[in-house]
């Protein structure tokens, strides 16, 4: 599974933002999908997945602000993202897995990642 994420920019606190993630193969559709985000010299961090059936999973800093959703005829995953504050600011990245029996909110769950899209808020 190739992704390719897009969306990212530059947006004033309090703002909204949406990101994309494009993915190729046929069987995307049935491959838990997540964002991670990743700020210089922390850690990469679990934000949001969506299970083939639409379940979703949300960190708790997210909770109430961002949306994930998944659209299987266009291969695509998003994260809407409103309310956004100085301390979302990151590289976003999406992920997807083809194992099973794995945490979804577990960045070593993942097998398949694309490349980033940065977020950058301002106060």
């Amino acid at each position: 599974v190739q992704l390719q994420a897009s969306g990212g920019g530059q947006v004033q606190a309090g703002g909204s933002l949406r990101l994309s993630c494009q993915a190729s193969g046929r069987r995307f559709s049935q491959y838990p999908t997540a964002w991670f985000r990743q700020a210089p010299q922390m850690e990469r961090e679990f934000v949001a997945s969506t299970s083939w059936n639409g379940n979703t999973i949300y960190a708790d800093s997210v909770k109430g602000r961002f949306t994930i959703s998944r659209d299987n005829a266009e291969n695509s995953v998003y994260l809407q993202m409103n309310n956004l504050r100085p301390d979302d600011s990151a590289v976003y990245y999406c992920a997807a897995r083809t194992w099973t029996g794995r945490p979804d909110n577990d960045v070593k769950s993942y097998n398949n990642w694309g490349r980033g899209t940065l977020v950058t808020v301002s106060s």
